[in-house]
């Protein structure tokens, strides 16, 4: 959907989840939020919120039946998580890229400065979630922002943005983000 939407050289959104491990620790969220703003992400929109075990059972419906399902549902539901909208010209391969592996034995000798080389306890407590594709981006976006329209961000915010993108920023207050640093 958002590829018809976007202009060439438009800004791309993806999702950036913080897990309650790392939300839990102040100092490992400030971390990594500061990640975010160190590697020039414009931060569209983001929010706290507690999940409800129904919601990580609909949002992780794709792993149903595997191994892992059951304890990631369960993890999830378990405490506050962060949620963030944002916005880079590839911010979906930058964030991944940033994120590091998702198993976090390689995280810890391949990427070890990533955010789950530095931060992940195990391949389910990794600190963080990103999506993999402009689709499951968009179908991401809508799961923990079902406020918020691509459609018009991408008419009436994104050519904005994207002439001030160069310095990093934060999104207006009144749309989901806070005063101030966070």
């Amino acid at each position: 959907m958002s590829s018809i939407l976007r202009s060439p050289g438009a800004l791309q959104l993806t999702l950036a989840l913080i897990k309650p491990d790392a939300v839990a620790h102040p100092l490992i969220l400030e971390a990594v939020h500061e990640q975010i703003l160190s590697n020039k992400f414009l931060i569209v929109r983001m929010k706290e919120l507690l999940w409800k075990k129904e919601d990580c059972q609909r949002f992780y419906q794709e792993h149903e039946g595997r191994f892992f399902y059951q304890r990631l549902v369960e993890f999830m539901a378990s405490g506050p998580i962060r949620a963030y909208i944002l916005a880079h010209k590839d911010a979906i391969q930058l964030w991944r890229t940033l994120m590091g592996p998702t198993r976090v034995f390689r995280a810890h000798h391949i990427a070890p400065d990533s955010i789950r080389g530095s931060f992940g306890l195990t391949d389910t407590r990794n600190t963080t979630h990103g999506s993999d594709s402009e689709a499951s981006a968009s179908r991401e976006i809508a799961a923990f922002f079902p406020e918020f329209s691509e459609a018009r961000w991408y008419e009436k915010e994104e050519p904005r943005l994207r002439l001030g993108a160069e310095g990093g920023g934060h999104c207006d207050p009144e749309a989901g983000c806070p005063r101030g640093p966070a």
